[in-house]
């Protein structure tokens, strides 16, 4: 398989922008096509006053600079994709679009260019279904922002040739990345391990057990550089919830994923976080909001116990190895630990004990506990 040194990107938003860096800087040459031209020339200026920032903080040389600036083409005319080794697309999160793109990159790419979906939560298989050689499509998706976000999922399709995943694994590890290899299963790894983070906290918030500051400082007070309420505010509860109810969906409506009514709420009220001004918190002009809350040792545990289960069964189905779901978890949203390195430190048993207490409490199947805890109970095991 040969070595990708020319990559093409689609898409010049934020994502499709950073990823043009990513590459950029390491040592690929970059085209990357927007149909706007106006897109093009922003992320031009956006990139040019970064670098300057770069610079001047002493992070980069002039001279990486000015060599990673000249790896970039920019062109609104997708036929420039034609010499590449693999192209990525950054385009909007629709299936329908996607496929599309595909259909059209295929007429264009050589046989041997690999086709990348940065895709969040859609099914790479699906992606790949719509391409005459759908063995060339992988999933690669890098985290926002990509120039700092260590962590990129690499998602083999069902149709996805076997050599191409380690391929790409050594390829981002080459970029400076840290790749982690996942099954094509919805939300991934991040995006379905973390469910909890945001669920169990709205839950714990809907019970009135705790307010949305007192949860905050809990989860704070475990190492997680933000509290939930506070990262839900900052994500954008129109990406959150709609990022849930797809997980949801594509788990035939499993209640371990359910979406909250309380999120729906602020979404119709167009409360979409700091972006508008309202969230679960209101920010002022300068975008700051009151941050301040009690620790509450019991509330910090609870959504630490259904993050730990989740992780757990993300191993007992094959969604990946607990190495990469550790990896995924501190490298893609910057959690204190690896969660499952996390639960050998606390012992399965205890985690165990909490989750059967609150299945017994609510008798509901979103506080059932994986068969491998259990599992790793009585035979006495570790993850690590």
């Amino acid at each position: 398989m040969r070595k990708w040194t020319h990559i093409g990107i689609v898409g010049a938003g934020t994502m499709g922008g950073g990823i043009a860096q990513v590459a950029a800087e390491a040592g690929c040459q970059v085209t990357l096509v927007d149909a706007s031209q106006e897109a093009l020339a922003k992320h031009e200026s956006i990139l040019q006053a970064t670098m300057n920032k770069l610079v001047a903080k002493g992070r980069r040389s002039q001279e990486q600079v000015d060599n990673a600036l000249s790896n970039i083409t920019r062109t609104s005319e997708l036929n420039a994709l034609s010499g590449t080794d693999v192209v990525i697309e950054a385009i909007v999160e629709s299936m329908e679009a996607k496929q599309k793109l595909f259909q059209a990159l295929e007429q264009v790419v050589s046989e041997n260019c690999v086709l990348a979906t940065n895709t969040s939560s859609l099914s790479v298989t699906g992606v790949a279904s719509s391409c005459g050689h759908p063995e060339r499509v992988i999933g690669l998706h890098f985290f926002n922002p990509a120039p700092l976000m260590g962590l990129v999922e690499v998602i083999p399709a069902l149709q996805t040739d076997s050599a191409l995943g380690p391929h790409a694994m050594d390829t981002m590890t080459s970029w400076g990345k840290s790749p982690a290899l996942v099954q094509d299963s919805p939300g991934f790894i991040v995006n379905r391990v973390a469910r909890p983070f945001y669920s169990e906290a709205i839950r714990i918030l809907e019970e009135g057990l705790a307010s949305v500051e007192d949860i905050d400082a809990s989860m704070r007070a475990l190492g997680f550089r933000m509290g939930p309420f506070e990262l839900m505010d900052l994500i954008g509860h129109d990406v959150n919830y709609a990022v849930t109810s797809t997980v949801h969906a594509a788990f035939f409506g499993d209640p371990r994923y359910r979406p909250s009514h309380t999120q729906r709420q602020l979404v119709a009220a167009n409360w979409l976080g700091r972006k508008k001004g309202r969230g679960f918190y209101a920010y002022n002009s300068e975008g700051k909001h009151n941050t301040t809350g009690q620790v509450l040792d019991g509330v910090g545990q609870r959504i630490l116990t259904m993050l730990m289960n989740e992780a757990a069964d993300a191993v007992f189905w094959q969604v990946a190895s607990p190495e990469a779901i550790d990896t995924a978890m501190q490298r893609g949203v910057n959690y204190p630990k690896g969660l499952l390195a996390w639960l050998d430190e606390r012992g399965a048993q205890d985690v165990v004990a909490e989750l059967d207490a609150l299945h017994m409490r609510y008798g509901e199947e979103r506080y059932r506990c994986s068969p491998l805890l259990r599992d790793m109970v009585r035979a006495g095991t570790r993850f690590f």
